[in-house]
Protein backbone atom coordinates (compact mmCIF):
# COMPACT_ATOMS: atom_id res chain seq x y z
CA UNK A 1 0.00 0.00 0.00
CA UNK A 2 2.41 2.71 -1.18
CA UNK A 3 -0.27 5.14 -1.66
CA UNK A 4 -2.20 4.42 0.98
CA UNK A 5 -4.72 2.73 -0.44
CA UNK A 6 -4.45 -0.73 -0.99
CA UNK A 7 -4.76 -2.35 -4.54
CA UNK A 8 -7.15 -4.83 -4.73
CA UNK A 9 -7.84 -7.11 -8.40
CA UNK A 10 -10.71 -8.52 -9.15
CA UNK A 11 -11.25 -11.44 -11.25
CA UNK A 12 -14.41 -12.11 -12.57
CA UNK A 13 -15.28 -13.25 -16.32
CA UNK A 14 -18.72 -12.57 -15.92
CA UNK A 15 -18.68 -8.66 -16.57
CA UNK A 16 -21.77 -7.46 -14.94
CA UNK A 17 -20.55 -9.18 -11.92
CA UNK A 18 -17.38 -8.13 -11.78
CA UNK A 19 -18.70 -4.26 -12.59
CA UNK A 20 -20.25 -4.98 -8.83
CA UNK A 21 -17.32 -6.37 -7.47
CA UNK A 22 -15.18 -3.49 -9.03
CA UNK A 23 -18.19 -0.93 -7.11
CA UNK A 24 -17.96 -2.62 -4.34
CA UNK A 25 -13.78 -2.45 -4.10
CA UNK A 26 -14.24 0.79 -4.90
CA UNK A 27 -17.01 1.95 -2.56
CA UNK A 28 -14.84 0.38 0.57
CA UNK A 29 -12.36 2.89 -0.56
CA UNK A 30 -9.93 0.41 -2.19
CA UNK A 31 -8.10 0.37 -6.05
CA UNK A 32 -9.76 -1.76 -8.07
CA UNK A 33 -8.22 -3.52 -11.15
CA UNK A 34 -10.01 -5.62 -12.61
CA UNK A 35 -9.31 -9.12 -15.15
CA UNK A 36 -11.73 -11.94 -17.00
CA UNK A 37 -9.74 -14.82 -16.62
CA UNK A 38 -6.51 -16.07 -14.64
CA UNK A 39 -4.30 -15.55 -17.59
CA UNK A 40 -4.96 -11.73 -17.70
CA UNK A 41 -4.73 -11.74 -13.53
CA UNK A 42 -1.03 -13.47 -14.12
CA UNK A 43 -0.43 -10.74 -16.90
CA UNK A 44 -1.54 -7.91 -14.49
CA UNK A 45 0.37 -9.29 -11.40
CA UNK A 46 3.64 -9.67 -13.43
CA UNK A 47 3.15 -6.06 -14.52
CA UNK A 48 2.60 -4.31 -11.10
CA UNK A 49 4.27 -4.52 -7.59
CA UNK A 50 1.15 -2.63 -5.83
CA UNK A 51 -1.53 -5.76 -5.90
CA UNK A 52 -2.82 -6.36 -2.10
CA UNK A 53 -5.34 -8.81 -2.62
CA UNK A 54 -7.13 -10.42 -5.18
CA UNK A 55 -10.75 -11.02 -4.96
CA UNK A 56 -11.26 -14.49 -7.87
CA UNK A 57 -14.52 -16.36 -9.53
CA UNK A 58 -14.05 -20.07 -9.41
CA UNK A 59 -14.94 -21.07 -12.46
CA UNK A 60 -13.49 -19.27 -15.45
CA UNK A 61 -12.54 -19.93 -19.09
CA UNK A 62 -8.57 -20.21 -19.86
CA UNK A 63 -6.23 -22.29 -18.72
CA UNK A 64 -6.73 -22.21 -15.52
CA UNK A 65 -10.22 -22.29 -12.68
CA UNK A 66 -10.00 -19.61 -9.34
CA UNK A 67 -8.63 -22.14 -7.02
CA UNK A 68 -5.46 -23.23 -9.00
CA UNK A 69 -5.24 -19.50 -9.40
CA UNK A 70 -5.03 -18.49 -5.94
CA UNK A 71 -2.58 -21.63 -5.21
CA UNK A 72 -0.13 -19.52 -7.92
CA UNK A 73 -0.77 -17.04 -7.23
CA UNK A 74 0.02 -18.28 -2.83
CA UNK A 75 3.34 -19.40 -4.34
CA UNK A 76 4.68 -16.87 -6.66
CA UNK A 77 3.56 -13.68 -4.76
CA UNK A 78 3.04 -15.36 -1.15
CA UNK A 79 1.92 -11.69 0.57
CA UNK A 80 -0.92 -11.37 -1.72
CA UNK A 81 -4.38 -12.01 0.10
CA UNK A 82 -6.92 -14.05 -1.18
CA UNK A 83 -10.71 -14.13 -1.32
CA UNK A 84 -12.11 -16.63 -3.70
CA UNK A 85 -16.29 -16.95 -4.57
CA UNK A 86 -17.98 -19.19 -6.45
CA UNK A 87 -22.07 -19.75 -7.33
CA UNK A 88 -21.51 -23.40 -7.54
CA UNK A 89 -18.86 -24.73 -6.13
CA UNK A 90 -18.82 -25.05 -2.31
CA UNK A 91 -15.41 -26.00 -1.20
CA UNK A 92 -14.15 -26.82 2.12
CA UNK A 93 -10.83 -24.65 3.24
CA UNK A 94 -8.94 -27.17 2.89
CA UNK A 95 -8.97 -27.05 -0.94
CA UNK A 96 -7.85 -23.15 -0.91
CA UNK A 97 -4.22 -21.69 0.55
CA UNK A 98 -3.40 -21.13 4.04
CA UNK A 99 -5.00 -17.91 4.79
CA UNK A 100 -7.64 -17.64 1.87
CA UNK A 101 -11.36 -16.76 2.54
CA UNK A 102 -14.29 -18.82 0.67
CA UNK A 103 -17.80 -16.69 -0.07
CA UNK A 104 -20.65 -18.72 -1.50
CA UNK A 105 -22.70 -16.36 -4.32
CA UNK A 106 -24.66 -14.22 -4.13
CA UNK A 107 -22.60 -12.93 -1.28
CA UNK A 108 -23.38 -9.97 1.26
CA UNK A 109 -21.00 -7.26 -0.24
CA UNK A 110 -20.66 -6.04 3.50
CA UNK A 111 -19.87 -9.46 4.19
CA UNK A 112 -17.18 -9.13 1.35
CA UNK A 113 -15.95 -5.97 2.44
CA UNK A 114 -15.23 -6.73 5.91
CA UNK A 115 -13.10 -9.62 4.98
CA UNK A 116 -10.87 -7.39 2.68
CA UNK A 117 -10.74 -4.85 5.76
CA UNK A 118 -9.75 -7.74 7.90
CA UNK A 119 -7.25 -9.18 5.82
CA UNK A 120 -6.09 -6.29 4.73
CA UNK A 121 -5.12 -4.57 8.39
CA UNK A 122 -3.42 -8.21 8.65
CA UNK A 123 -0.58 -6.82 6.54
Amino acid sequence: MFNGKAVILVVEDSALIRMGAIDLVRSAGYEALEASNADEAIRILESRADIDLVFTDVEMPGTMDGIKLSHYIRSRWPPVKLIVASGRAILKESSLPEGSQFFSKPYGDHAIANAMATMLLGN
